[in-house]
């Protein structure tokens, strides 16, 4: 809608208007394969980002707290794990409006962040008085185009980069209208971009940053324009830090004491994106990332002779759309249209997202790695290439809107030779060399035949769309229509559901809280019958398959495992934990717990262990009869089977120790040496005793008759965030709570705060006296961090 000034009441924008119909039309097209049910988006999608989200609504609903998740790795922070998305919006209106959502649920709110992002950029379009059909272009190539399709089950990059082009609009309102009302919500939105915590929200940032700086500084009038975004800019920086300040430092004090606090160079550097890959922008799947009946052959592959990147296939695909693409070809490069003033930046961004995203590839990502804070807490500059699909649609787009708003005059011969030779270049020099390199040639012919008619269709659709335009009103909506109707065509062909973004929905029917899958109820009823006043027996899943790690967030599963790429270091280095061990082979043991035969792994009480696998191939050093066989799965019809995993195997620890101890004897011990030696001091028993840090022992407290019970303990509540129990103490002791130690946990002894001390290596204890005591522990993240905060301001 706009305002007329002269009738004094709004007006029908009806170019803006067809253009979100049609833009409409296109999600509700590309995403029906997903949000019908047919298909799922897989792989992190399903196995990391739906447990999240079912953790949040079922928490949520069950009152049992979100901050603290006691369901994977024997307990993990999650209100400080970027991943775990609690600060999203999408994510936290899902889980209020959908008790138990699924993988539909899950989809649908990723492609409506989408979606919305999508609308932003169209609307963008009309605020830079660029017509609707290129916004309309642009609009559909970002939402279905380049990795935000072939990497759609990186559910979090995604959210993060549907922000993008909102937090665009609502800084280009701040900057034309010296809004501070239009800064306050610019910043509040970029504040929600970067909970996202990742490396596109990084970018992103920077990217919006920059344009503010050029939109200002290039303006006629900048200094004035510079005063007067002063106020609308500080309304930004207060919207931003709003929603922001907590969740970033929460997740910068989780790095520090995680697995991994910050990623080198060369770690970063094999997550490259190699140069060839690039030529996907103009032909989709040259390598077979998509194809089911292709192995892929592109870099990083054998056949290819690069292997030293750490990339998955589909990180590679950066096709956005024929008409972006051979816009950009001809007319962009081809005819020097990118250099235009009213696109420049863009042309200049573009060109910073490509150098970034090749990363060891230029001497360019050592200056980013070195000199733009925050790039080096990330491990792949291919991640970019989400900013490369962005560039490609805002570049199509705007040449799109310069082929049908003006009568551009004939190329020069020798612009012509240029535009032919570029042509020529990519779409017969560059797949033919390739091909003949990796000895693929036989693989070219049918995605070059495809592209070749796909990009030959585009020009053809862009130049009849400009001549309907220019017919009037309803000629430009026929040109609207024309445009969005090929894009959509275009990327339902070229980027369909494939082993990389669809599986059929039944693969996942483990996570369902109904599936038919007989080993969720088995576990959740074993776990069930065992549980005692003191016991709350924990299961392992290991080399089940790539979606079950966090299974146990849907089930109530209380895991040793999981799948996340952060974990707290100690954890880690005690159990071995890794990302994740989909396969049986991936299972790692460590020192101190060199088998599912060993001390710690009783301590955590480990009852149940699910494998993909016979347990004896997974753990060499298992004796004979020490875990017993007590259910045994075959594959279940009609739900596809992990790679490898014809049967699911159960077993049983029978020597699991319960959840909580009252011992009353401690000793000191050095729980760093522990760790790296596995080896325990000399007849430590964990049921009569305790290892604290010697800061912990109080004078005289290290004795203590070890053979006589001390007294007994029950938990009365376990929550998330809260466990309540009762301990009848006969004398002096500890009450020992075998869930993994965080210092925003804290304590109270009948009402009164208590010390909460590390023992054990990984766990919780508390200091009593004789008699009859309700404990009750409590996690207190905000708390905790601010004292956190308090303590590092006093140290320096």
């Amino acid at each position: 809608m706009a305002t007329d000034p002269g009738a004094g009441r709004f007006r029908v924008d009806l170019h803006l208007v067809g253009a979100i119909l049609v833009v409409a039309a296109a999600w509700a097209v590309l995403t029906h394969p997903w949000l019908s049910g047919t298909y799922a988006v897989p792989w992190d999608a399903e196995a990391h980002f739906r447990p999240q989200m079912a953790f949040l609504a079922h928490s949520l609903r069950g009152g049992g707290g979100v901050s603290w998740n006691p369901y994977v790795f024997a307990g993990w922070s999650q209100i400080a794990d970027p991943q775990s998305l609690i600060f999203s919006p999408a994510f936290l209106i899902l889980a209020f409006l959908v008790r138990d959502p699924g993988a539909v649920a899950l989809d649908a709110t990723v492609f409506a962040q989408l979606g919305v992002g999508a609308l932003a950029l169209l609307l963008w379009f009309r605020d830079k008085g660029w017509h609707a059909a290129g916004g309309t272009v642009a609009a559909i190539a970002f939402a279905f185009g380049g990795s935000a399709a072939w990497r759609i089950q990186h559910t979090g990059q995604v959210l993060s980069f549907g922000w993008i082009p909102i937090v665009l609009f609502l800084l280009e309102r701040m900057l034309a209208r010296r809004s501070i009302g239009w800064g306050f919500l610019a910043g509040l939105g970029a504040g929600f971009l970067a909970l996202g915590r990742d490396q596109i929200a990084l970018l992103g940032l920077y990217f919006l940053v920059a344009y503010a700086v050029v939109e200002i500084l290039s303006a006629p009038d900048r200094w004035s324009r510079l005063l007067r975004s002063i106020l609308p800019g500080l309304a930004a920086i207060i919207g931003g830090l709003l929603v922001v300040t907590v969740p970033v430092v929460m997740t910068l004090l989780l790095a520090e004491h995680s697995n991994r606090p910050e990623i080198d160079f060369v770690g970063a550097g094999m997550g490259s994106l190699h140069p060839v890959s690039l030529i996907g922008a103009w032909i989709a799947d040259l390598f077979g990332q998509g194809a089911q009946d292709v192995d892929f052959w592109g870099p990083p592959s054998a056949a290819f002779g690069v292997t030293d990147l750490y990339l998955a296939q589909n990180m590679t695909a950066v096709y956005a759309g024929a008409i972006p693409a051979m816009t950009l070809l001809v007319y962009g490069i081809g005819r020097g249209l990118l250099a235009r003033r009213a696109v420049l930046f863009h042309t200049a961004a573009a060109v910073v997202f490509v150098l970034y995203a090749v990363g060891w590839y230029t001497p360019a990502f050592r200056f980013f790695y070195d000199h733009l804070p925050g790039v080096g807490l990330f491990r792949r500059p291919a991640d970019a290439t989400f900013l490369i699909g962005f560039s490609l649609a805002v570049l199509g787009g705007f040449l799109v809107h310069l082929m049908v708003t003006e009568d551009l005059p004939p190329a020069a011969r020798r612009t012509r030779i240029f535009q032919a030779a570029l042509v020529v270049t990519v779409f017969a020099v560059l797949p033919v060399a390739f091909g003949l390199h990796a000895n693929r040639l036989a693989l070219v012919w049918k995605p070059l035949a495809t592209a070749a008619a796909f990009s030959a269709a585009a020009l053809v659709v862009v130049v009849f769309a400009a001549r309907l335009v220019r017919l009037g009103a309803s000629g430009a909506l026929a040109g609207i229509v024309l445009l969005g109707a090929f894009t959509t065509a275009d990327l339902a062909w070229n980027n369909a559901p494939n082993e990389s973004t669809a599986y059929p929905a039944a693969t996942y029917d483990a996570l369902a809280t109904d599936t038919r899958d007989p080993v969720v109820p088995f576990l959740k009823d074993k776990v069930a019958a065992t549980r005692g006043p003191d016991r709350r027996d924990r299961v392992e899943l290991a080399g089940v398959g790539f979606h079950w790690p966090n299974a146990g967030m849907i089930h109530g599963l209380e895991n040793t495992l999981g799948y996340n790429p952060l974990r707290f270091d100690f954890y880690a280095k005690a159990t071995g934990a890794i990302d994740h061990a989909a396969l049986p082979e991936q299972k790692e043991f460590s020192p101190l717990e060199p088998s599912y035969d060993s001390l710690l792994a009783d301590m955590l009480g480990l009852r149940f262990i699910v494998t993909g696998a016979p347990v004896e191939t997974m753990d060499k050093k298992l004796g004979p009869g020490r875990l017993t066989e007590i259910a045994r799965f075959p594959a279940i019809p009609g739900i596809p089977p992990a790679p490898g995993r014809p049967e699911t195997f159960v077993y049983e620890n029978p020597r699991a120790l319960p959840r909580v101890l009252y011992v009353a004897t401690a000793r000191p011990a050095d729980f760093d040496a522990i760790i790296a030696s596995g080896t325990w001091p000399d007849g430590f028993d964990p049921r009569r005793e305790v290892l604290l840090p010697a800061t912990a022992l109080p004078a005289g407290a290290v004795a203590g008759d070890a053979n006589t019970p001390a007294g007994r303990a029950a938990i009365t509540l376990y929550r998330n965030t809260r466990v309540d129990i009762d301990v009848d103490a006969t004398r002096p002791g500890w009450l020992v709570l075998n869930d993994v130690w965080h210092r925003w946990w804290r304590v109270e002894v009948d009402g009164l705060p208590a010390s909460l001390e590390r023992a054990d290596v990984l766990f919780r204890a508390v200091r009593l006296e004789p008699g009859r005591h309700h404990v009750s522990f409590s996690f207190h993240p905000f708390a905790g961090l601010w004292e956190d905060v308090k303590a590092r301001r006093t140290a320096q």
